[in-house]
């Protein structure tokens, strides 16, 4: 029997583990940021009023970050 204070060197390493999923969700970042930074054109977007001209990787850059905050706030939410 393990004293209470100690935990299998399963659970141990379960918070570090390089899993598939991790090695997929870094592959997709990645590519995605390539496709944000590949993208460096101004173009016109329209926020529900008004319309700004900006280069589309900042646009892009920004809908990513805003996607990572969101998959944050969501799975922080459901521990």
């Amino acid at each position: 029997m393990s004293p209470k204070g100690e935990t299998s060197s399963t659970q141990r390493t379960a918070g570090g583990a390089v899993t598939p999923g991790r090695i997929a969700v870094l592959v997709l970042a990645i590519l995605a940021l390539v496709f944000i930074f590949e993208n460096t054109r101004h173009v016109k977007i329209r926020l529900l009023i008004p319309e700004v001209t900006m280069p589309l990787y900042l646009a892009l850059l920004a809908v990513f970050v805003v996607g990572l905050c969101c998959g944050y706030f969501l799975r922080r939410r459901n521990r």
